[in-house]
């Protein structure tokens, strides 16, 4: 990777503990470049304004690590349901990226930012989008073989997985406990074997 390159990966990530920890309002620029150790030169020749950066943040780190690992598990077994569940869990057990005292960085960027600002909205939208868009192509498919419910909306099934594992992160914040998580796959599983 080259200087720049990695200059620029180096206060994405920065950023992104720091907007994950503490929100996106309360983290400045200054204090990202503190802790990147760049200068504020360095920070201006990547990004314009701090909402530039942000959008970044959400597009470069928090979509490949989190929705794009997502994507990729849903053919990880012969059975979408087996990989729903999989999926879920991984992101709620086993994805080092995420920490149950802060939640889910997309949710909480939505709950956040897109009251506020029309950019972040799109941009969160996007991500999101994407991934109820994945979950409910591979839930046709399914239909398509007879495998789940055809009476079913593979949309609203989608967003309604993508609510509740949201759900979860955020209960999650409360208790600290990985035992609300256990709890929410116990009902997970139960709902998808309603699909077949």
């Amino acid at each position: 990777m080259k200087k720049s390159a990695n200059t620029r990966a180096t206060i994405l990530q920065q950023a992104f503990e720091l907007i994950y920890k503490k929100g996106y309002q309360s983290t400045s620029i200054d204090e990202i470049i503190a802790t990147t150790k760049v200068t504020k030169g360095a920070f201006y020749y990547h990004f314009k304004n701090k909402k530039q950066m942000g959008i970044a943040v959400i597009k470069e780190v928090i979509q490949p690590k989190t929705i794009d690992l997502s994507i990729s598990s849903l053919s990880s077994s012969n059975s979408l349901c087996d990989s729903l569940y999989t999926m879920i869990e991984e992101l709620l057990l086993h994805n080092s990226f995420l920490t149950i005292e802060h939640g889910c960085p997309l949710a909480n960027l939505t709950q956040e930012m897109s009251p506020l600002d029309n950019d972040f909205k799109e941009a969160l939208d996007e991500a999101k989008s994407l991934w109820t868009n994945a979950i409910a192509t591979s839930i046709t498919k399914e239909q398509q073989n007879n495998t789940i419910n055809i009476n079913s909306n593979a949309e609203e099934i989608a967003d309604f997985i993508i609510a509740s594992y949201w759900g979860a992160r955020t209960l999650g914040k409360l208790s600290y406990k990985t035992n609300s998580y256990n709890h929410h796959l116990k009902q997970l599983k139960l709902y998808l074997t309603t699909l077949k």
